[in-house]
């Protein structure tokens, strides 16, 4: 039996996609339940975040895995299936102890996604679906993450222009929770920032968007509302922060909007990000006293400074991975061997117990101790030596050359020539 994970996620698929294979968290257990009884799997754990969802199970057939998670969703399988990867065995492993160290992430390093898969883990066994490979998976993926996080700095570096948003925000604003954030766009950079944004927990998250129906689905994942372009005039003045990237070949933003907001806002400090080529803040407001207007250039100063410890810290992390990666192949090839170990060692302690009743009852009929011990031990010896003694004489040909060799290596001999 493999292990095999599979899923889509933020690389490689766009998110209405992501939306329409995501799992209901209330209804997590009874999607394992169908899972098991439907397909030919033997243990299961579901991972749904706003950016991935991925099954990891056991099961010699993945594609009925894949196949099941279309059908659950009344999807056909030829529309996920361009975005679906699929992890055999070993991949599998490494793919979960890359996502929970934050590796695999939108917002590389994020601690937020350890949380999620230990969620994933006790879900599943509450349902009875978590059996002694994936807990020990699972296990061992959140000790791997423990290590990468505390012996690397791969969550302390920024290393995003949305992460330096924030990080420029920070200075400003001692607390972002007390903070109202507008997200002027709707494409990946905007997705990205508010993935950033989200994360310090703001007192409310707008997404302003000349489709509105292209926003909702980014304001529904993190929690906030949605604006239509022509309303960011009048509403401006509610912000304190103000992050933009649209596709416009004009500035959204002018000066004389921006001072009617500082104005509104009693002169209370706005930062703004400028996100977009070509602008979509006019380069004017910068000059205003209490806006702090940040462009492309100023963010990716503060991402280059971060670029050697985010590369160093990266490096170290992937080998850590590699490493624990075969530490637990190890332990799975050895797992294969427990029914044969168990066999012999059942087999040996018959072998004792016949022969320790046997010396009971020559002590009873009076027979020399000495000779009991003598009986006893040559009857054990013969017994245990049988099987390997046999196994050399029925065999033939180069089988016995092999029997010989395997022989003389479980028992450590070095026979004469």
């Amino acid at each position: 039996m493999q292990v095999y994970a599979l899923g889509i996620n933020h690389h490689t698929a766009p998110l209405d996609i992501r939306a329409q294979v995501a799992f209901d968290p209330a209804r997590l257990v009874t999607a394992l339940h169908d899972l098991l009884r439907r397909q030919p799997v033997e243990e299961a754990a579901i991972l749904s975040t706003c950016n991935r969802t991925e099954l990891y199970c056991t099961t010699d057939e993945p594609q009925a895995a894949a196949d099941w998670l279309a059908e659950y969703h009344a999807l056909p399988v030829r529309k996920i299936e361009p975005y679906l990867y699929r992890h055999p065995h070993r991949d599998a492993v490494r793919h979960m102890f890359r996502v929970a160290s934050g590796l695999d992430s939108m917002v590389l390093g994020e601690p937020q996604i350890l949380g999620q898969m230990k969620q994933a883990a006790r879900i599943a066994q509450e349902a009875g679906t978590l059996g002694t490979l994936l807990n020990k998976l699972f296990q061992r993926t959140f000790a791997v993450a423990k290590e990468v996080r505390s012996t690397t700095a791969i969550g302390a570096n920024i290393v995003s222009l949305a992460a330096a948003a924030v990080h420029l925000a920070e200075r400003i604003f001692e607390r972002l929770a007390d903070q109202q954030v507008l997200f002027i766009g709707a494409g990946e950079m905007i997705e990205l920032a508010a993935a950033h944004f989200a994360g310090q927990r703001p007192k409310r998250l707008s997404i302003a968007n000349r489709t509105p129906e292209r926003a909702r689905p980014i304001a529904e994942r993190f929690g906030g509302d949605v604006l239509r372009l022509d309303e960011v005039s009048t509403k401006l003045a509610e912000y304190d922060i103000v992050v933009s990237c649209t596709a416009s070949t004009l500035p959204i933003i002018g000066l004389g909007m921006v001072e009617r907001a500082l104005k509104a806002r009693k002169h209370r400090p706005m930062v703004m990000v400028d996100l977009a080529v070509p602008r979509d803040i006019e380069a004017e407001v910068g000059r205003l006293d209490d806006v702090f207007l940040y462009t492309l250039d100023d963010l990716a100063q503060i991402v280059e400074s971060g670029q050697e410890s985010r590369q160093a810290a990266i490096v170290e992390a992937e080998a850590i991975i590699a490493h624990r990666v075969d530490d637990f192949l190890h332990w799975l090839e050895a797992r294969e061997t427990v029914p044969t170990i168990r066999a012999l060692r059942d087999a040996g302690e018959r072998a004792r117990r016949h022969e320790l009743e046997h010396a009971l009852k020559m002590l009873q009929r009076g027979v020399d101790p000495k000779e009991v011990l003598e009986a006893l031990s040559k009857g054990l010896t013969n017994k245990l030596l049988h099987p390997p003694t046999q196994a050399l004489n029925l065999a033939e040909g180069p089988e016995r050359h092999e029997v010989a060799a395997l022989i003389a290596r479980i028992w450590h001999l070095h026979p004469e020539k």
